[in-house]
């Protein structure tokens, strides 16, 4: 696999490099959910277009990431699902929606895979729980109440990847999450307890209760059924998390 890209993902794909060797993994642009600007967004647009050529031109599958999270699938009545039309409520929502379009308009040979929030060691500063943790750490944590996040620890995002290329999806789109989104203040209170701190919490606006689907998910990979996704997975995604901060 040929991985396009230098940051957190790009670097949670490289136990992968000497697979797929007909793939291009498309791991760079904007990761921001919010504070991106239009430059932002357009410099990834040009950037899908520039690969998207030559991935058609060299008879490679291209594999997009774009974004489960609450952007996309915040307004959806139900799990969102990948089946079904959905209306983003963030611009980096609609972004990333944009850009599906974009890559499913030109022709090219594709995997569209819709991220949760991925977890693991080195996340940007900018990502939810990193954000958290630091917040916990000085001593105030802002929250949207009634807010939900699918987190998915990097390596069961890693296998789901894998076996899905594995199986050869053509032109799908699929959503890579746990199918389990917890509410913030269980994600603030967990970590907050593994951390012995007490923050205090100040809330902003209500935040947006979601859910994301993972039928097609579990129908492509059957094995998802073994990798332990459920209503407490959230608290080994940070155990894991907190363990590499500290090795």
């Amino acid at each position: 696999m040929e991985i396009v890209g230098t940051g957190f993902l790009a670097r949670c794909l490289r136990p992968l490099a000497d697979r797929h060797p007909d793939t291009v993994a498309l791991a760079a642009g904007e990761s921001r959910t919010s504070g991106a600007s239009d430059a932002d967004f357009a410099r990834e647009a040009a950037l899908l277009r520039d690969v998207t050529k030559r991935c058609a031109a060299d008879g490679q599958r291209l594999l997009f990431f774009s974004t489960a999270a609450t952007g996309l699938y915040g307004l959806a009545e139900g799990p969102g699902s990948e089946d079904v039309p959905v209306t983003p409520c963030t611009p980096y929502g609609a972004h990333k929606l944009a850009l599906e379009e974009q890559l499913r308009d030109s022709g090219a040979d594709h995997l569209i895979l819709r991220l949760a929030h991925l977890v693991g060691p080195h996340g940007r500063y900018h990502q939810l729980v990193p954000t958290l943790v630091r917040q916990i750490r000085e001593g105030v944590v802002t929250l949207h109440r009634g807010a939900t996040r699918d987190l998915i620890r990097v390596g069961d995002a890693l296998t789901v990847i894998d076996r899905l290329l594995a199986t050869g999806p053509r032109a799908e789109t699929v959503n890579v999450a746990s199918g389990f989104a917890a509410p913030v203040e269980d994600i603030v209170g967990h970590l907050a307890g593994a951390l012995g701190l007490e923050p205090r919490t100040e809330y902003v606006a209500t935040g947006v209760p979601y859910a994301i689907s993972t039928r097609k998910l579990r129908a492509l990979v059957p094995h998802v059924a073994d990798m332990g996704f459920g209503p407490d997975y959230y608290q080994l995604v940070l155990n894991h998390f907190l363990a590499a901060e500290h090795a």
